[in-house]
């Protein structure tokens, strides 16, 4: 081990050991529960049985904290934030206090430090003629005739969208939205259903939901292509977490946690299958 994971290790204990008293440290009064927003149907992220990442997130929070966790719940569509992390009826305290999972940069709420980076990914299934392409340099390179032929599902406004009109795909590109109005829909259906039943030929997703779902589909066997950021189209984020603002101290709780935690935070995402890149920010474009 280097002198520099050495000290890391050192800090993190000093930060493990000290974070149940830190949980009395809080804004305004001393909190009872780590409550947690969460889409009550959103994997590989969150769900009401508790199978996501962001719940075991949360467990792993609540128990450094010294605090149990409790979800509240809503579909994850438009005003998710208002009706989640800013919902709040007179005489009655907020609903929730943390969202685990929000791209850095998002400016609804007060972003901590991001937790982990990843990149969108082209998902194939094995067998079906694609099996030479590891890189989205080879997909661009199977030639006109033969990516005419294919069907390839995105989600719609998605950096997926654009990367396809950039290489002159638009016409291969089989739309879904990301936000369906029925809350029994899930994004992880792109894959589960239309990929995974042939519908469509291939899919460009978000990485853990590539990673996530490719994983769980048995048959055909899919495989998860890490996309690279190219000039005018951003496939690699950092994902944070998300606070309300002027909750300073929460914010720092939190982060806290982050630093101490982030071994068992990257078990947690790899036992997910999530495509991690390297701590480095991405560049800007």
């Amino acid at each position: 081990m280097s002198p520099a994971r050495i000290a890391g290790a050192l800090a993190a204990a000093a930060l493990a050991a000290a974070l149940p008293s830190l949980a009395l440290a809080q804004d305004d009064a001393p909190r009872k529960a780590l409550k947690v927003c969460q889409d009550p149907n959103n994997l590989p992220f969150s769900n009401t049985a508790g199978d996501g990442i962001e719940n075991k997130l949360a467990e792993l929070f609540g128990k450094a904290l010294g605090l149990p966790v409790q979800y509240y719940e809503f579909p994850q569509r438009m005003a998710f934030v208002r009706n989640t992390l800013r919902f709040k009826l007179p005489g009655e305290d907020y609903r929730c206090d943390l969202m685990m999972g929000v791209p850095v940069g998002f400016d609804q709420v007060s972003v901590t430090k991001p937790y982990y980076r990843s990149t969108y990914a082209l998902v194939i299934p094995a067998g079906k003629g694609l099996d030479g392409v590891k890189s989205s340099a080879d997909f661009l390179a199977l030639g006109k005739d033969r990516l005419a032929k294919l069907r390839i599902g995105v989600f719609d406004r998605s950096p997926a969208s654009d990367w396809l009109a950039r290489h002159d795909l638009t016409d291969q590109g089989v739309p879904y939205k990301m936000l369906d109005a029925d809350p029994a829909r899930y994004p992880g259906q792109i894959i589960e259903d239309e990929l995974a039943h042939g519908r469509i030929d291939a899919a460009i997703v978000w990485g853990p939901l590539a990673g996530f779902f490719a994983q769980r589909v048995k048959q055909p066997q899919l495989v998860v292509i890490p996309m690279a950021s190219e000039p005018g189209v951003r496939f690699d984020y950092q994902m944070a977490m998300g606070v309300r603002y002027g909750e300073k101290a929460w914010k720092d709780q939190i982060e806290a946690v982050i630093d101490a935690h982030r071994s068992d935070i990257r078990a947690i995402l790899q036992s997910y299958n999530v495509p991690l890149l390297d701590d480095a920010p991405a560049p800007s474009r």
